[in-house]
């Protein structure tokens, strides 16, 4: 009896570990038959593309990076345009310390832009986009091209709003930064040293050029500035005619357009030179309604046809030397108030009041050659 007990319990004991041996043993799966791989996931999946349309959201703008509207193909600081992203070029350029500027436009889907007058800013639709980008070549020591900033203005619902993206050293980014800051800089100007301690503006200070009636407006996109060729990656081209083709603007243009020069180009009448330099670069604030509308110059192209506008024979308002009688004195530009704030770096003095720090030479020597032309207030 006792025998029988204790072999129950030795095989009882040796189900037992039997059965725990079993219940700890790993299960191994079935393998998936060779016909069968496609539901093996690949090692290197391939990346699902992204969306590369711009994107202007207006609930979110302005965003945080550049990059975040997407305006450019490939590496940020190449500028390439994406998709419907237009270069454009007036005909003359503000002066910038020298720098030198990338400029697009970007309109939504399925909107156009419309001409009002030769003069006046094109009306560009709600989620319109402006993009100027500012850079200088041969920077010292490297010469090697460095970009600053990025203005964008973008048109809301309720009006244009200013985003200023600042670039970092390493060229990948710029980030929105509204608050102004300076960037030292040096390189050569057609071989010779420059420098200077750049100045990025603030939104303030962009509002000051940027306005009529206090409401913020672009200044250079106007017919007057555009009805010329630009060089396209598929051709030369009237660019006023580029954006028809495009799609971007009605095709309303009058016959002719008073239009701006290159104030470089030497083969044009003088006066048409200086006229046009002083519209891109003084004429924003020296008009109805702007910065300066006390001042009695209105220095637009479209007002310039009489010299009375420019200042010739003109009285200043402020005695800045006994020396300076008029605002230009024909053939004597010693004695013209224009010439010397064209020709100051003083804050007090100097004209523009904002966008630079050093002399534009080549204005300066416009300004002085018409200024020697005339001998009359007529």
């Amino acid at each position: 009896m006792k025998r029988t007990f204790s072999l129950f319990l030795v095989l009882l004991f040796s189900t037992l570990f039997i059965l725990n041996a079993c219940k700890k043993q790993p299960i191994v799966p079935n393998p998936i038959p060779v016909s069968d791989t496609s539901s093996i996931p690949s090692p290197n999946p391939t990346p699902i593309p992204l969306n590369t349309d711009v994107l202007v959201d207006l609930t979110n703008v302005p965003y945080a990076k550049l990059s975040e509207y997407r305006f450019f193909k490939g590496a940020l600081k190449n500028q390439i345009p994406n998709d419907n992203v237009i270069p454009y070029q007036p005909a003359s350029s503000l002066f910038t310390d020298y720098a030198l500027k990338h400029r697009f436009v970007w309109l939504p889907p399925r909107t156009k832009a419309t001409y009002v007058a030769d003069n006046k800013i094109i009306d560009l639709p709600v989620g319109a986009a402006l993009i100027k980008t500012f850079y200088y070549n041969n920077v010292e020591p490297t010469g090697s091209t460095q970009i600053l900033e990025t203005r964008v203005m973008i048109r809301k619902s309720s009006g244009w709003i200013f985003a200023e993206y600042v670039w970092n050293e390493e060229q990948t980014e710029a980030t929105l930064q509204m608050n102004g800051s300076y960037v030292p800089m040096a390189w050569s100007q057609n071989g010779t040293p420059k420098s200077t301690n750049y100045r990025i503006p603030s939104e303030m200070e962009c509002l000051t050029c940027h306005k009529t009636n206090n409401t913020a407006i672009p200044i250079g996109i106007k017919p007057q500035n555009l009805n010329t060729n630009y060089q396209y990656s598929n051709g030369n081209s009237n660019q006023l005619q580029y954006w028809i083709s495009k799609g971007i603007l009605q095709n309303n243009l009058p016959v002719s357009i008073q239009s701006t020069i290159d104030y470089h180009d030497i083969s044009q009448p003088l006066k048409t030179r200086l006229r046009s330099y002083l519209d891109i670069n003084c004429s924003h604030c020296h008009q109805e309604n702007s910065h300066c509308d006390y001042r009695p110059l209105r220095l637009a192209f479209s007002e310039t046809i009489q010299s009375i506008n420019m200042g010739v024979c003109v009285t200043p308002q402020e005695n800045i030397d006994p020396v300076l009688q008029k605002i230009i004195v024909p053939g004597n530009f010693t004695k013209s108030v224009m010439h010397f704030r064209l020709n100051s770096t003083d804050e007090s003095t100097r004209m523009p009041l904002l966008g630079r720090t050093l002399v534009d030479d080549e204005g300066v020597q416009l300004l002085k050659d018409y200024i020697l032309s005339i001998d009359n207030c007529d």
